[in-house]
């Protein structure tokens, strides 16, 4: 198979999302758009990747060195259009040789389905295979002009487009592929001789044309080239993409009760088995096992809900949680780094932060695990078996042993043995007849003021 790169667009100013964060920043199923494009062009198998950048974004720049290292970066500067942004990135494609991709930063529903046939026309001995697409307003895109063997014959961009042309169906998408050697050829003929003075990738169409070459195009849906200018698009694309994710979970057996109230991410992990109830939310790092029940309005993160276990309603889990086998957490409990044992139970009410809950525990209504200072974090553990009473708070570093009890009120700063009781809080005292004759004083001074 020819090799394979890709060039990814990501430097222009994105102005329109009218944001602090770069465009190619923002997320979609809470996954980068441009950490979304260069998954897509891995899986369809680009050994090297190469994203153009500008000057105006060092946090852009900061991700595509970590993701991909410092010679995956090429920078357009100053930016003279699509055309000298591809020629920008010459000098990382040093030494390739076989076929380059070309594609925008902002298209988060792309995936490897649509571009494979671009590939696939290039193995077929088209020399220029473009990516297009129908959609159901053409108002702002070029037009894709064919010939009567389906060869592509040139874009017309709308405001130079004849009645004709703007009767066309199919328009260029943005993305392209073509052998490394005559599409950097092609580029160093295009001219920026136009009003903005900017170098186009389109030019590189009538070029490869004029030339005698074969120019084809494939024709995607619409919703896989899909961009991001403004924040209505972006949610219009993540509207697709968790409709998407939705119906994949229902396919793969877990039960969603109301599908469109549940929210997904790029990596959550739903086994078979598993029943959603509405209104949940899965940010990053989910994984839930077969048999778990997610009860309504429950925010999960960076936790892991093992076989059996029930979680909310109105639960959060927060990253290093992880649920075991059967164990329940209720109503209002929010969990951050701790592991609940098989059959513990927190079911009202609670703060767990930073430790281990063991086997069949029970942690009582209003309990806190106290676990922060100000200036560090602690853990609590409690043992297997043990009863945590309500309304308990427990200061971190503290232990609390197998089978023990803590008094319900109590406050534990020391470790508590196993199978002890341990009460922490004041004497109780009654004063007898107190409560009758407060009320008497109070109405006499009462009515004393009144006169």
């Amino acid at each position: 198979m020819t090799a394979r790169a890709a060039v990814i667009l990501a430097a222009g100013q994105g102005t329109r999302m009218k944001s602090a964060t770069p465009k190619v920043l923002h997320k979609v199923g809470g996954r980068t758009l441009l950490d979304r494009v260069i998954d897509t062009v891995e899986q369809v198998g680009c050994e090297r990747v190469v994203v153009v950048v500008g000057t105006h974004s060092p946090a852009v720049r900061e991700l595509v060195e970590k993701r991909l290292g410092a010679g995956a970066v090429a920078v357009q500067d100053p930016p003279l259009g699509t055309g000298h942004a591809v020629m920008s990135a010459a000098a990382a494609l040093e030494g390739f040789e076989g076929d380059v991709l070309v594609t925008n930063a902002d298209c988060p529903l792309l995936q490897r389905a649509d571009l494979e046939p671009l590939f696939a026309m290039r193995a077929d001995g088209v020399d220029l295979a473009l990516l297009g697409f129908e959609p159901a307003d053409a108002l702002l895109y070029g037009r894709l002009i064919r010939g009567g063997r389906g060869e592509v014959l040139k874009i017309a961009e709308p405001k130079d487009a004849s009645l004709e042309e703007l009767a066309a169906k199919s328009c260029y998408a943005g993305m392209l592929a073509a052998e490394k050697g005559a599409l950097m050829g092609w580029l160093g003929r295009t001219s920026n001789d136009n009003a903005k003075g900017e170098y186009y990738l389109t030019e590189i169409v009538s070029l490869a044309v004029g030339d005698g070459r074969a120019v084809r195009a494939h024709i995607a849906p619409e919703t896989a080239v899909m961009g991001c200018d403004t924040p209505m698009q972006l949610a219009a694309a993540e509207g697709v993409w968790q409709q998407r994710a939705r119906a994949q979970a229902l396919a793969d057996g877990v039960a969603l009760q109301a599908p469109d109230t549940v929210h997904f991410a790029f990596d959550t992990k739903l086994d078979a088995g598993v029943t959603v109830e509405p209104f949940v939310v899965f940010a990053p790092g989910v994984k839930v096992e077969s048999g778990a029940v997610i009860r309504a309005f429950s925010h999960l993160e960076g936790a892991v809900v093992r076989a059996g276990a029930i979680v909310g309603p109105y639960a959060r889990l927060r990253p290093g949680a992880e649920i075991g086998e059967e164990a329940h957490i209720g109503n209002f409990v929010e969990v951050k780094k701790v592991t609940l044992g098989k059959g513990a139970k927190a079911n009202h009410l609670s703060y767990l932060g930073d430790g281990t809950v063991g086997a069949g525990a029970n942690i009582g209504a209003g309990t806190i695990f106290c676990n922060y200072d100000g200036f560090d974090k602690y853990e609590t553990h409690v043992g297997e078996g043990a009863f945590i009473g309500s309304d308990s708070a427990l200061v971190a570093p503290v232990r609390i042993g197998a089978g023990a009890f803590t008094g319900s009120g109590s406050v534990i700063t020391r470790d508590v043995p196993d199978d002890a009781l341990s009460l922490a809080r004041g004497l109780q005292v009654d004063k007898a007849g107190w409560a009758a004759t407060f009320r008497e004083r109070k109405r006499s001074e009462k009515a004393k003021r009144g006169k």
